[in-house]
C-alpha cells in the first residue's frame, strides 16, 4: 500500500484540498452559529451576576430593617425613662435632685430624637435599596427571556447541524491522514494565519482565490501541471487550479 510520501503531487494536492473544502464546510456551520455560544454564556454569567447583587441587597435590607429594629427599641426605652423621672421630679426633696432629674429627662429626649433621626436615615435607605433590588429583578427578567430566545436559537441550529458537523469533523481527521506530512504543517499554519480559514485556493479569474492577486500566466501553467506545490507570492496561499478544485469533491 503506497504511502502519503509515496503520492504525486496532483495526489497531494487533491489530498491538501479535500481537507480544505470539509474544514471550510465545518467554518460554515461554525460560522451559522455566529457569537451565539458566547451570547449565551455572557447572558449566563450576567444573570449569575445580577442574582449575587440581589443576595447582597437582601443582606442590606436584613441589616437595616433590622438597624431599625434596634432604633425604634432604643427610643422606646428612650421614652420609657423620660416618663420615669418626670414622675420621680414629684417626689424629690430639693431643687438639686430635681435640676438632675430633669437633665436626664433632656437626655432621654434628645436620645428619642436622635434614634428618629437615625429610623428615617434607614427607612429612606431601606427604599432606595428596594427599589434597587425591584429593578434588579426587572432586568433579570429581560436577560433570561433573552437568554431563552438565544438558547432557543443555538439549539434549533444544533440540531439542524450536529449530525453534519459529526460527520465532516470525522471526515476532516480521516483526510489530515492522507495529506503530506509537511503539507499539513503548512496548512494549518496558513488556515490559521486568516479568519476565514482558508489555505488551499483555486484560481479564478487569472487570480488568486484567497487574495485576489493577479497570478501571471507562467505561473498559472506551473499549477496546472502539478508538478510542485505552488503558493501565491501575495498571500502565501496554497494554489491550485480550477479543473482539480472542481474535481475535488467532498462526500456527503
Amino acid at each position: 500500500m503506497a504511502t502519503v510520501k509515496d503520492f504525486s503531487i496532483e495526489e497531494k494536492l487533491s489530498a491538501v484540498l479535500t481537507l480544505q473544502k470539509i474544514d471550510s464546510k465545518i467554518d460554515e456551520i461554525k460560522t451559522l452559529k455566529g457569537e451565539l455560544p458566547m451570547e449565551v454564556k455572557d447572558l449566563e454569567d450576567e444573570i449569575a451576576g445580577l442574582q449575587t447583587r440581589i443576595a447582597n441587597i437582601d443582606t442590606d435590607i436584613e441589616n437595616i430593617n433590622t438597624y431599625i429594629a434596634q432604633r425604634t427599641d432604643a427610643k422606646k426605652e428612650a421614652v420609657a425613662l423620660s416618663k420615669k423621672y418626670e414622675k420621680q421630679q414629684d417626689n424629690v426633696k430639693n431643687n438639686r435632685e430635681f435640676e438632675a432629674l430633669t437633665k436626664e429627662i433632656e437626655m432621654q429626649e434628645l436620645e428619642a430624637k436622635l434614634c428618629d433621626k437615625h429610623i428615617k436615615d434607614a427607612t429612606f435607605e431601606l427604599k432606595e435599596r428596594t427599589a434597587v433590588r425591584t429593578t434588579t429583578e426587572e432586568k433579570v427578567a429581560v436577560v433570561e427571556d433573552t437568554l431563552k430566545a438565544k438558547k432557543k436559537e443555538l439549539e434549533k441550529i444544533i440540531v439542524e447541524t450536529e449530525k453534519e458537523e459529526k460527520t465532516l469533523n470525522k471526515q476532516s481527521i480521516e483526510a489530515k491522514e492522507k495529506v503530506d506530512e509537511r503539507l499539513l504543517v503548512a496548512y494549518d499554519r496558513i488556515r490559521a494565519s486568516y479568519s476565514n480559514g482558508l489555505a488551499v485556493v483555486p484560481i479564478h479569474r487569472d487570480s488568486c482565490g484567497g487574495c485576489f492577486n493577479v497570478i501571471p500566466p507562467q505561473r498559472q501553467s506551473e499549477i496546472r501541471q502539478h508538478k510542485k506545490i505552488i503558493v501565491c507570492e501575495h498571500c502565501g496561499r496554497i494554489l491550485v487550479d480550477s479543473e482539480l478544485d472542481e474535481n475535488t469533491k467532498v462526500k456527503k
